[in-house]
This record gives structure tokens, sequence and C-alpha cells, in this order.
């Protein structure tokens, strides 16, 4: 039995479904997110959202998303759904569906007429890769399933309009296309396990809106384009398999790559299942570096972030490997005692005078689980932090002779109360910060702690 359950009365009531959402990561930087229905409310969804290195490794919403299209005894009935202006949603896709699970992976069944189509998404780890599995359950007779992909090409932080810069041009590739609107971008091949036709008419959907980004005061309307539409003709019985990735796949591997990718899946099927499912969405591995997120979908690798939620995340589930391969990471990054703030791609801060003090605390908690080889692998960062904090470094961090630690940086915020509006701190914090010397003592006595079990 599921421990979350949706009813289809509460999915198909949009005021409930579009106010909850799913994200699905591929722990290397990409995403998929969405409501319960496919409709996205955020600029920040999409199907397939990845880093791009050539544009400085900030994540790109490369395909927004699909339109299933249902042609029975020459009907049309569109599953998809889109917000435009006003209260207008079209289509109207959500009120074929049947059922909605997310157990493993989000699933929706939708009844149009005499036809049952499952469709269950999943994303690949480690690979820019989505795909979506399309079962017929029940059909009387043969019939066309049309899909028409959604591409956006720009920034999770901004919205595009139609232009003439756009590429609407494709290039078929074994089952398929691939299109690739802009310069520096990677392609986005879209193929079927099976034989699919395509129509190529590039278009414009203009005024997608975006419910969110509106109560948020943010600009929140689109155009979206569209290359055309995959035609297909199934039957009952039939399961087919759409592939979109930024490299060219084989399909007749697209079904077992599917299948073994649902192998090992952890049902979300109670609480503590649910909770090693989303610690390990938050685990990103980039190259040589492993990082923790802050959160989705807009944030990044936050140093205090990191060292705070770090047991939590990684004694979840995967255990001191990945304890140590975050904190190799994070020290690998450390400039003059301290530890980057925000910055995933080289372009590090380093205003956090906290985040070097929670090392120490993770460090405390490496050793309670476990990490008896904490002084020998750890020492050496944590004495370059000690003496940074003592003799001084960056934004004036330095001890006074009462013992306690002083900062005063002008227009910097580095606590955690670290909003600044217009080069001013909301919250100034400058001199004597409480909770930093709380963490300064604890620091100081635990490595203390550690210099009588070495004899340093």
């Amino acid at each position: 039995m599921s421990y979350i359950k949706f009813e289809k009365s509460q999915v198909v009531n949009l005021e409930y479904s579009l106010s909850r959402e799913i994200i699905r990561t591929n722990r290397a930087g990409s995403y998929a997110s969405t409501t319960l229905v496919e409709c996205n409310t955020r600029k920040y969804h999409g199907m397939l959202v990845c880093p791009v290195d050539e544009l400085g490794g900030e994540r790109y919403v490369l395909l927004s998303g699909l339109d299933v299209t249902v042609i029975n005894d020459d009907r049309s009935f569109n599953v998809g759904i889109r917000k435009y202006k006003g209260d207008y949603f079209s289509p109207k896709g959500h009120k074929y569906i049947e059922d909605f699970s997310t157990e493993v992976i989000p699933m929706r069944i939708y009844r149009v007429g005499n036809v049952l189509l499952k469709m269950e998404r999943i994303l690949a780890h480690y690979e820019e890769q989505m795909m979506v599995r399309y079962t017929i359950l029940e059909a009387s007779e043969s019939m066309k399933l049309q899909i028409r992909p959604f591409l956006a090409f720009r920034s999770i932080h901004e919205l595009t309009h139609a232009n003439l810069a756009a590429n609407t041009k494709v290039e078929f590739v074994k089952n398929g296309i691939k299109s690739k609107m802009y310069d520096n971008f990677p392609y986005l091949h879209m193929q079927f396990s099976t034989k699919a036709e395509f129509i190529h008419v590039p278009d414009w959907y203009r005024g997608v809106e975006y419910l969110e980004e509106q109560k948020r005061g943010y600009d929140y309307s689109e155009d979206l384009f569209t290359p055309g539409f995959f035609e297909l003709k199934v039957k009952k019985g039939d399961e087919i398999v759409f592939s979109a990735s930024t490299k060219e796949e084989n399909p007749r591997g697209l079904k077992g790559k599917f299948s073994r990718m649902m192998t090992g899946k952890i049902p979300r099927n109670c609480y503590i299942n649910c909770l090693r499912n989303a610690a390990q969405q938050f685990v990103e591995r980039r190259g040589e570096d492993t990082l923790i997120i802050a959160g989705y979908p807009w944030f990044g690798s936050w140093g205090r972030d990191t060292f705070i939620s770090l047991p939590g995340i990684a004694l979840a589930r995967h255990g001191l490997d990945l304890y140590r391969d975050v904190l190799d990471t994070q020290i690998n990054k450390m400039k003059d005692g301290l530890f980057p703030n925000m910055g995933t791609t080289g372009d590090y801060s380093f205003n956090s005078i906290d985040a070097p003090l929670w090392f120490f605390w993770a460090l405390q908690q490496y050793v309670l689980n476990g990490g008896i080889d904490c002084c020998e692998k750890y020492e050496k960062s944590a004495k370059l932090v000690l003496n940074a904090f003592k003799n001084g470094t960056a934004f004036n961090i330095h001890m006074r002779d009462n013992g306690l630690i002083y900062s005063d940086a002008p227009g910097k915020a580095l606590t955690w109360m670290d909003a600044v509006v217009n080069g001013t701190p909301v919250t100034p914090r400058n001199g004597y910060a409480v909770e930093i010397n709380a963490l300064w003592y604890n620091a100081v006595c635990f490595a203390l702690e550690m210099a009588k079990v070495e004899e340093d």
C-alpha cells in the first residue's frame, strides 16, 4: 500500500494538484520537476533541466514538456495541460487522469473513451536523459499516439519568447530527431524505442503562464517552441519508450534500459523510505566533486548547509564513503581557512564566517559514526581553519585577546542572517556574533580532545 496516496478527486482538482510538486534528480546536476498533473507552474519546472558546461555550468531547461494526444475513432484527446492568460487552461488533459502514483516513479493512467494509457517517467542517474514509458493497457482497436515536445533552451532563472535567432530546424536520427535551438547548447535527442513518424511543423506557443512565478512577483509568461510532433500507430498491449537526452541513444536498448533503471529503486512505501529517497536527491556528483545541494529548484551547493546537513544525508543511506567524498570536495576548495559559501562551478564566494566552524561539528559527527581516521585525514585542514581564525583572515575575521571571534566587513553579511539589499546587510551583525563564538568554542574543545587522543 502506498505511503503517499493521492485520490483521483484530488488529482483532477487543479487547486489541489497544482500546489503539489514532484522533483527527481539524476545525482549529477540535472533534474525533472513539475506538478502532479504535469502543468508547469514555475519557470524552474521542466522534463529535462541540465547544467550546460559551455554556459558556465548553470542549469538550463531544455525540454519543458510533452503533449500526448490519443487519436481513436477519428477523435483526438490531448492529455496535456498548460495555463494561459487569466484562468484559461488548454488543453485540459487532467480530467482524463484515472490514477496517479509516485511510489516508485511518477505514473499516471489516463482513461480516454475505451483507451487506457499508462505513462511512467524516469530520469537516468548520472546522465542527461529523461525517459517516458507509454503502455496501452486497453484499446478496442488500433489507434495513434501523437507526441509533441515543447522546448525552452533557456536558464532556469529566465523566460524565453519567440525570436528569429532560434534554430527551428531539426536533424533526423534513428527513430527520432535532434534539435539545438541556440549555439553553445548541446543537441537534444528525442527518440523512440520503435519507429515513429515525425512531422516537422515548427511553431511557437505564446503566452504560457506560470502561477507560482506570478505569486512571487516575477515575470511569469513565456513562449515555448515546438519543432513539430511524432506520430505512432499503437494497439492494446504495446509498450513504447520515449527518450530525451543530450546524446544519441540506441533505440533498441531503450526498453531494457528503462526496466534496469527501475531495479533497485526504493519504493516510497513508508516514512523512512521517503526520507532515504529525499536524502539522495540532494547529492550531486560533478566530475571529481561530490556536493550537497542546499535546495531545489534554484539553490546550489552552500558550505554552511553542506556541513549542517551532511550527517543526515550521508548517513541516511550511503554511509561514510559519501561523507568523506563531500568533506574532501569542500577541503579542496578551502581558501585562507574559509569554505565556499555559494557556488558550484568555480565562481565561489567565501563570505561565510560559520561554514568553517560547522566543518568541526561535521567532523564530530563523523567520529561519532565510526570515522576513526578523522585525525589522520582531517587534522591538517582543521589546523588551517583554527590558525586562520586565530591569526586573522578575510573579512577581518580574527580572534581578539579575550579569545572570542570578531568580524567587521562593511556591506557584508557573514552569518546565516545573510540578506543584503543595495549593499547593506538587512541584519548587521558585525562584532562578536553569539552563535559564531559558540561554534568557535566547540571547535576549540573538539580540537583539544583530538590532540589528547593523538598525543599532539
